[in-house]
């Protein structure tokens, strides 16, 4: 069996599979990558209050906060996300759903759950728009956090290796044979991200919203995502729940799909045969059983 190497972080369990036949090296690497983990997660987190987000939660309303480079440029592609998914993924409504603990009302809520957030590249500064507004990364971070470990494995010279946080993100180094469902996939240098509807549900109402209006998703709907990128994979199996819930998996949200070289699969925990496949590659999810690659 292979040597698993994990942490807590996030709020859940990362864990790194090496497939390398020296032991001492793969623990040292395996080390490495969990400690890009644990930095990602004291600059990340919700669930820290000395984290760099939750400094910015403080204060960005009343004046601009300085980022590191790192995490800057984390927000600057959830901009560019937020603008990809027509605002079905945006990291600024953490106040929203704080207020509501985690289970939104099932209507609209008057007025916009966030009024976002701005981004001073010159200063490398983000400040809110609103003393509402609160960032959340918990639909990007696990990804982010899999890219940093995964580029500390690489820097250690690991070929092969499996990652993941909370079994939900996954990224692969090397190939290796990944179950969404019926389907076995093959990743090879690729990311996997499973979003659902039905997780902390409660009434018929899930934990994820359309934070374009605070409406809570029904439950019953599981999206999964591959990419190369586990950030693009996690935002975007987050996203398609929202705009599935709302009759929005249309062409132009297809073709921003295969514009980042994404391919995604839709399925009803209540009828999966009726699971729909779209984006780059639909061949990764149309064989039940066959190992397939991403190209």
């Amino acid at each position: 069996m292979l040597p698993r190497f994990a942490v807590h972080a996030m709020g859940t369990r990362f864990e790194v599979v090496v497939d390398d036949g020296d032991l001492v090296r793969a623990r040292a690497a395996a080390e490495g990558a969990l400690e890009r983990i644990e930095e990602c997660d004291a600059r990340l987190s919700a669930f820290r209050s000395d984290a760099l987000i939750a400094r910015a939660n403080r204060e960005a309303f009343a004046r601009p906060v300085k980022l590191d480079p790192e995490t800057f440029e984390l927000l600057e592609a959830c901009q560019r996300l937020r603008d990809d998914t027509r605002g079905a993924f945006d990291v600024s409504v953490g106040g929203f759903l704080r207020a509501h603990g985690f289970h939104p009302p099932l209507a609209p809520i008057a007025g916009a759950p966030s009024s976002g957030f701005q981004l001073d590249r010159t200063a490398r500064t983000v400040r809110f728009a609103s003393a509402g507004t609160r960032l959340d990364l918990g639909g990007i971070g696990k990804g982010h956090a899999l890219h940093l470990a995964a580029d500390a494995l690489r820097e250690a010279g690991v070929e092969k290796a499996l990652l993941h946080g909370g079994t939900s993100s996954v990224l692969a180094l090397g190939a290796w044979r990944v179950a969404v469902g019926a389907c076995v996939l093959e990743l090879r240098d690729a990311a996997l991200s499973v979003s659902s509807t039905s997780g902390r549900a409660r009434a018929g109402r899930g934990h994820l919203i359309d934070p374009r209006d605070g409406r809570a998703l029904p439950t019953g709907t599981t999206c999964a995502v591959v990419a190369r990128s586990p950030r693009l994979a996690e935002a975007w199996s987050t996203a398609l729940c929202v705009l599935d819930a709302r009759g929005e998996l249309d062409g132009a949200i297809e073709a921003a799909l295969v514009a980042v070289g994404a391919t995604a699969r839709r399925a009803s925990v209540d009828d999966p045969d009726s699971a729909r496949v779209f984006g780059a590659f639909p061949e990764l999810f149309t064989s039940a059983h066959a190992a397939l690659t991403l190209p």
